[in-house]
């Protein structure tokens, strides 16, 4: 059992110094992650701002599938994983046999899958978005060309939605966004009857028709800070908050109680974001591996293939 230092923020700053390290915070993590973080973003950004630096260390905090695109787009550092069993409900759902199967019965369909996925999803994936750029890039394809959109179906029907386009849907979820009660919703906004509704489009269709405004969470933060003061009923996992609190100092915010524990502010933080904590972060840098984490690896041949799809966004986005 390794002992935990009781300056633990500042042996993390001086680990990071020594070995040249990149700290990333999904906006999902804990405020006191966040704050120690170089950079706090949603995946993608997170990913690409690693690879413009010179770094030779990258410490995610966020879950695997946003690791495994750190590794892909900056292949000659090391990332490093605080917890590998911080997983994700919608990779989870969208398992690589079953989805291969799932293709093959569509084989003139063009694939695109949204960044919450393994690796082994993306290779085999035509194209990969966000829920920033994915209505931009599913407007590109012709009309008369199927669509296999996964493994999100609640983002799937949004974009079917507001780009008019009938896609195939896998019917995977997250675990957090499906839970919020629209009933509670319903209590939240008659005693806050001022508030904006902001939601991502992971929400389920029912909750999305309430918001007034509706994206990604950098969409989110960047409608809080354009709308200084005022209240925010927030429809994401609640840790963005810290961030928001940030840019618009004066406002309150309010998250939305989930289905089956209506109440329970802690039921809307995501469980596997969770997993990470300041002790796995100076563990894992300290030692390279731990009892909960270590250094990501991937087979090169899985790695080019799945940073196709990826450069392809890039170049549609």
């Amino acid at each position: 059992m390794h002992e935990i230092p009781s300056n633990l923020e500042e042996e993390i700053l001086r680990l990071k110094r020594e070995q040249n390290a990149v700290i990333l915070a999904h906006f999902y993590q804990d405020a006191e992650i966040q704050d120690i973080a170089d950079f706090v973003g949603d995946s993608l950004d997170l990913s690409r701002k690693a690879a413009s630096t010179n770094a030779d260390v990258i410490v995610f905090c966020g879950v695997k599938f946003m690791a495994e695109v750190a590794k892909i787009l900056s292949p000659a550092k090391k990332v490093l994983i605080p917890d590998f069993k911080a997983g994700c409900s919608l990779e989870d759902s969208c398992q690589p046999k079953d989805f291969s199967e799932f293709r093959e019965k569509h084989p003139n369909a063009i694939v695109i899958t949204y960044i919450n996925c393994s690796a082994e999803i993306k290779a085999l994936s035509d194209i990969i978005v966000t829920s920033s750029n994915a209505k931009k890039i599913i407007e590109q394809i012709p009309a008369d060309r199927e669509i296999i959109f996964a493994p999100d179906q609640h983002l799937g029907r949004y974009l079917e939605k507001v780009t008019g386009r009938k896609m195939i849907l896998w019917h995977g979820s997250c675990v957090v966004h499906e839970q919020y009660s629209e009933k509670e919703l319903v209590k939240l906004m008659m005693q806050h009857p001022q508030a904006k509704i902001i939601a991502h489009p992971e929400c389920p269709q029912n909750l999305l028709s309430y918001a007034s405004h509706i994206g990604s969470t950098s969409s989110l933060l960047k409608f809080v800070e354009q709308n200084q003061g005022g209240e925010f009923i927030v429809l994401t996992e609640l840790h963005i908050i810290h961030q928001m609190q940030k840019k618009n100092q004066s406002a309150k915010f309010y998250d939305c109680p989930s289905l089956d524990k209506a109440g329970c502010t802690l039921c809307n933080s995501c469980p596997y974001m969770q997993l990470n904590s300041l002790e796995k972060i100076y563990l894992v840098m300290k030692y390279g591996k731990s009892d909960f984490g270590g250094e990501l690896n991937m087979l090169e041949d899985l790695r080019i293939k799945a940073e196709a799809p990826l450069r392809r966004m890039f170049e549609m986005s």
